[in-house]
C-alpha cells in the first residue's frame, strides 16, 4: 500500500484518480444529512493514527471527520502525548504505531523526520505538513480551482509573497498537473531549490507582483511569518514583503475571473487584506472544506479500499 508524502513522489495518474474520487464522494455527501457516515464505509474496521507535532485546525478536523465519515476510527496524538522526537526516534515511533494502526498521518517539522517515519512504518503514511511541504493542502486547492474553473492544465497561477511549504507543493504540482506558476516575492524567500528543479520550465519569476497577476487564472498567497520566527526576524520579513501584499489594488490588476486562494490561517492586514479575503474572487472557505473530501480520497487510495 502506498504512502502519500509529496506531490512530486506520486504519479500523475494516481493524483488524477484521487481527484476523481474526491469529487465523487463530495457529490454523494450532498444527499446525506449532516452528521451521518458516507453511504459507503470503506474504512470500517480501520484505525488511523493522527500525529500532530504542530498545532492544527483544518488538518485535524478534516482528517478526523473524514475518517469517521468513511466508517473508520482515529486516534489523535499530540507531540506531548508521545515520545516522538524526544525519548524515541521517529523510526521507533513508526514501528510502534504500525503495530496498532492501519495508517498514520503525521504533521511534523522537518522533512527528514517524515522520511524516517515513513521508511520505518509498515502501514501507509500521509504527510499532513512539514516545514518543506503541504501536499494535502495543494490537492484541495487544485480540486477547488477545477470546481470553479475547470481543468487546471494550461492555466496560470501567480504565487505572491513567500515561498512557503504550501508554495513548494504548488511548485511540484505545476509539473504533475501541467500548469504554469509565476513566483513574485523576494529572491531570498523563493521556493525550495529541489522543488524548483523538479518543476523546471513550469516556473517563472517576476519581481513586480502586478505583472505576475496580470494574466493569472489563480492568485495565491500564504502567511508571511511563522509562529516560530523571532521578533527581529518577523519585523525584517514584514518590511521586505510590504510590496507583495495581496490587496484590492493588486487584485484589480488580475483578470476579473481570477480566483484568490489562501490556505489559512490568514494574518489579515499582512499578506492579504480583508476585502480580498472576503471578496467575490476568494474561494478560501471552499478550499478549506475540500481538505475533507480530497483527504478522504487520499486515505482510500493509500489503503486500497
Amino acid at each position: 500500500m502506498p504512502d502519500f508524502l509529496e506531490i512530486a513522489g506520486t504519479a500523475p495518474p494516481d493524483l488524477r484518480e484521487i481527484m476523481r474520487e474526491a469529487a465523487a464522494m463530495k457529490a454523494k455527501r450532498k444527499a446525506l444529512p449532516r452528521g451521518t457516515t458516507d453511504s459507503e464505509r470503506p474504512l470500517q474496521g480501520h484505525i488511523a493514527a493522527l500525529i500532530f507535532e504542530k498545532p492544527s485546525t483544518r488538518t485535524r478536523m478534516s482528517f478526523d471527520v473524514g475518517i469517521r465519515q468513511l466508517g473508520g476510527q482515529s486516534i489523535l496524538l499530540s507531540g506531548g502525548d508521545i515520545h516522538l522526537g524526544g525519548a524515541e526516534t521517529a523510526a521507533d515511533t513508526a514501528r510502534i504505531v504500525s503495530r496498532f494502526a492501519d495508517l498514520a498521518m503525521i504533521r511534523t517539522f522537518g522533512a527528514d523526520s517524515l522520511a524516517e517515519f515513513a521508511a520505518a512504518a509498515s502501514v501507509p503514511v500521509v504527510n499532513g505538513l512539514t516545514n518543506i511541504s503541504h501536499p494535502c493542502q495543494v490537492m484541495a486547492d487544485i480540486m477547488t480551482f477545477e470546481e470553479f474553473r475547470g481543468p487546471i492544465a494550461g492555466k496560470s497561477v501567480a504565487w505572491v509573497g513567500v515561498g512557503t511549504n504550501v508554495c513548494n507543493s504548488f511548485v511540484e504540482a505545476s509539473a504533475q498537473f501541467e500548469f504554469d506558476l509565476i513566483f513574485s516575492g523576494p529572491s531570498e524567500l523563493a521556493p525550495d531549490t529541489a522543488c524548483l528543479e523538479f518543476a523546471g520550465s513550469r516556473i517563472q519569476y517576476e519581481d513586480d507582483p502586478a505583472s505576475a497577476v496580470a494574466a493569472a487564472d489563480l492568485v495565491v498567497t500564504d502567511a508571511w511569518t511563522s509562529m516560530h520566527d523571532s521578533p527581529g526576524k518577523l519585523d525584517e520579513t514584514l518590511q521586505s514583503l510590504l510590496p507583495y501584499q495581496v490587496n484590492e489594488a493588486l487584485m484589480s490588476k488580475a483578470p476579473s475571473e481570477a480566483l484568490f486562494m489562501h490556505c489559512l490561517p490568514a494574518h489579515r492586514g499582512e499578506e492579504v487584506t480583508s476585502p480580498v479575503l472576503d471578496g467575490a474572487q476568494s474561494v478560501v472557505f471552499d478550499e478549506a472544506e475540500n481538505r475533507l473530501h480530497v483527504q478522504k480520497a487520499i486515505l482510500r487510495w493509500c489503503l486500497g479500499v
